[in-house]
């Protein structure tokens, strides 16, 4: 190899692990907002849940940035094979955290309507807790997947997801039991529900990335291919 050759390698190494790192890094933010928008929401710390809404400005800019960076190394190095996948499953990876930023802030703005006077009636006895740690815990172990190709850890949270979709489904239950019940109940309880269905909305995000892990290890994508075959994938 010659020199040029060497010096060229070690760049494209360099953005590609800089790449990695500032996707990583994103993800590492989109976790925080989440816990951070749920805290709010039981804690009712108004300031807590405006930053959050403010910060996702900064979860956009990370999207921005390293879709820009991927489109650099795509038209300048034209990586093959593994190079490509890495780069596309960061694409991918990126676009949902995006969304999963969106989730976050969606809480916090139902949550902020929830501890003042916009939305009106009474506040049902609900906590969305339990499915929050589910679904961060499920986002945090996708981006741990990708991190080490851990198709194993993968697995595990395309599984977990059938857990955060009986935890949504146990909440829509009770909601609309607080409704039937009590009808002053109803515009609180259905904010209630949106952030149900965000955090639900976060697992799937999270089951998406999990799958991407797979497509950068062995360029199959198994998205719409069950549980079976991610499992195969991983004992390949």
């Amino acid at each position: 190899m010659t020199v040029m050759n060497q010096h060229t390698s070690k760049q494209f190494d360099s953005e590609l692990e800089q790449m990695r790192t500032r996707a990583l890094q994103m993800g590492g933010l989109v976790e925080q907002q989440i816990d951070r928008a749920v805290r709010g929401l039981e804690s009712g710390d108004m300031a807590e849940l405006e930053d959050v809404i403010a910060t996702d400005k900064t979860v956009n800019r990370f999207e921005i940035e390293l879709d820009q960076l991927c489109s650099h190394i795509i038209a300048r190095r034209q990586p093959a094979a593994v190079d490509l996948r890495m780069v596309m499953s960061v694409v991918r990876i990126v676009r949902d955290l995006e969304r999963v930023g969106d989730e976050a802030k969606k809480i916090a703005k139902m949550a902020r309507s929830l501890h003042t006077a916009e939305g009106g009636g009474v506040v049902p006895n609900v906590t969305v807790r339990h499915a929050a740690d589910l679904a961060l815990a499920m986002l945090r172990e996708s981006l741990d997947a990708f991190a080490r190709v851990d198709l194993e850890l993968a697995t595990s949270v395309v599984r977990q997801d059938k857990a955060v979709d009986a935890e949504f489904k146990a909440l829509m239950r009770q909601l609309i039991t607080y409704m039937m019940e009590d009808p002053r109940t109803i515009s609180r309880c259905i904010e209630l529900l949106f952030i149900a269905k965000a955090i639900e909305r976060i697992g799937d995000h999270a089951k998406n990335m999990a799958q991407y892990a797979v497509y950068m290890a062995k360029g199959e994508d198994i998205r719409h291919a069950g549980i079976e075959a991610m499992e195969r994938a991983a004992r390949q």
